[in-house]
């Protein structure tokens, strides 16, 4: 993520996730609730996975202490955060809100509340064993832990030319290298999370996903497959050498709701205590900026870094006002649904029925998604 608080970070550009997760919102606190009154510890560990930077953490984080508050009465816990992200996520960012942070929450109960940084990848162990009452993570785990090996040939050549994800004209072989990638990966993350978690712990999780089985979906998938056209159209030009574009694939994954279920099954720690879908509607004002603006604000918070690491920062500017010219172009044509997923789970070793629905967002407000 872009850290910082200009223009382009991520912290001026999350809206969108944080209108979705607040959709999601009173899932997370009544699940807060029932870790509480079923342990009843006198010190609550709280986990955010992929915490990022910019106000969407700590208000997540506010909401779940003062919900444990309200229900604690007399017995209010001590509360130990933990805030998890890549190393180089802008941690000081979170830091220096934390005054603010801490004035907000002085009308409540006062309250013990330690919040620490723990930089590294989700995908394996993190915390100590059974220190953990609560773990949540929104719009992190779609993201790989590396590009997926299996797109190589014997030459260390991308089998996935023209494309920087999965998409119609993908080989069966690339699609059956990300979908074993993402099955390793979530299988490592439940497993290292049933090590953490003590009895009667349970985690949410939110993360972006498909509606079918076939890969090439007009959602989440094209989004890439539009970042692929302009990142072409820049080559075109001659604003950038193929060769860089062949060589670019993105750790990426949207499951379908049958894998998910399916790997949580086959992993065996947790038991799916529901599994929802929900998506945003289009209908956004926004200072005057058009859908495709927006979205590709949004994309840059989330993917400046590495694109610029590949391709260099000078093609930042016009990669991007393309991108977002070509997400008009095809919302012109035909509606783009990108769904999202919520599961929520706790460690046992048996399954249970799952509750499957569909929300809309009516709006999102004035601010940039």
């Amino acid at each position: 993520m872009t850290g910082g608080v200009g223009e382009t970070s991520y912290s001026r550009n999350s809206s969108l996730q944080k209108k979705a997760s607040d959709m999601m919102k009173h899932i997370i606190l009544e699940t807060v609730q029932e870790v509480c009154l079923t342990t009843k510890s006198k010190s609550i560990g709280i986990a955010d996975l992929g915490c990022s930077s910019g106000p969407n953490t700590l208000s997540n984080v506010k909401e779940i202490i003062e919900t444990v508050q309200r229900i604690s009465q007399n017995n209010i816990p001590e509360f130990r955060v933990f805030l998890n992200d890549l190393p180089t996520n802008d941690f000081n960012a979170i830091f220096q809100a934390l005054p603010d942070f801490r004035h907000q929450l002085k009308s409540a109960v006062p309250s013990n509340i330690y919040i620490a940084a723990y930089p590294g990848s989700f995908y394996g162990r993190l915390f100590p064993d059974h220190c953990l009452h609560f773990i949540y993570s929104t719009y992190s785990l779609h993201r790989l832990s590396r590009i997926p090996p299996g797109i190589y040939d014997e030459q260390g050549r991308s089998m996935n030319k023209d494309n920087i994800y999965i998409s119609e004209k993908s080989s069966p072989l690339v699609s059956e290298a990300y979908f074993k990638q993402f099955q390793e990966d979530y299988s490592l993350f439940l497993s290292s999370r049933s090590e953490e978690l003590v009895s009667g712990g349970k985690m949410v999780l939110i993360l972006l996903g498909r509606e079918g089985f076939h890969h090439a979906d007009r959602g989440n998938t094209f989004f890439w497959k539009i970042l692929s056209k302009s990142l072409t159209n820049l080559v075109s030009k001659g604003d950038l050498e193929k060769e860089r574009l062949d060589s670019y694939e993105v750790h990426f994954y949207a499951p379908c709701k049958e894998e998910i279920e399916d790997m949580v099954n086959r992993e065996g720690s947790f038991e799916v205590d529901r599994l929802e879908m929900f998506e945003v509607e289009k209908n956004i004002i926004g200072n005057g900026m058009s859908y495709g603006t927006m979205v590709a604000m949004t994309v840059r918070a989330i993917q400046e870094s590495m694109v610029a690491h590949h391709f260099g920062e000078a093609i930042i500017e016009s990669l991007f006002e393309e991108y977002g010219r070509l997400v008009d172009e095809e919302m012109a044509k035909e509606e783009i649904r990108p769904i999202s997923f919520l599961l929520g789970s706790y460690e046992t070793l048996t399954w249970n029925i799952y509750e499957f629905r569909t929300f809309n967002i009516k709006s999102l407000g004035s601010e940039s998604i």
